[in-house]
């Protein structure tokens, strides 16, 4: 499947509208076709003319396929939750080491020096020390950072 047309254009997208339209509205707009190379629709076909009711239902289709993919991914997000098992990375930083942290910049320890001091508990970096960048993080009170890959 190819699309054919004089220009190129960019598809601006708004949240009112579904993608799908917006794109179809576009290919009308520059007068860009639809060309089937193979199989049993093979032709071209003009989004405005008697193709319309095709590119509608390619639009139907990609947006249920995009509905039914974003369920099944909720779907087993939900089961593995149930398991126990939480994505994303492990975070790099117990509340222990928070402290101790915390505690050791009120001494006036420079944060570069903080973070020669700590050591990863746990996770692929387990007895390395946390970057710096993480311990300033840490420090200006933001959310535990959590382990690079």
């Amino acid at each position: 499947m190819t699309l054919r047309g004089s220009q190129k254009y960019s598809v601006p997208t708004d949240h009112a509208t579904p993608p799908d339209r917006v794109r179809a509205e576009e290919l009308r707009r520059h007068d860009i076709e639809l060309e089937l190379l193979t199989g049993p629709l093979q032709g071209l076909y003009d989004p405005s003319g008697h193709g319309a009711a095709l590119f509608a239902f390619f639009a139907g289709m990609a947006g249920s396929e995009r509905e039914y993919i974003r369920e099944k991914s909720l779907e087993g997000q939900a089961s593995a939750r149930e398991c126990g098992r939480h994505g994303g990375r492990p975070e790099v930083f117990d509340d222990d080491m928070i402290a101790c942290a915390r505690t050791l910049r009120e001494r006036g320890v420079a944060v570069p020096d903080i973070a020669g001091k700590l050591v990863v508990p746990a996770g692929k970096n387990t007895g390395r020390h946390p970057s710096v960048a993480g311990a300033y993080r840490i420090l200006a009170g933001g959310d535990p950072v959590q382990a690079a890959d």
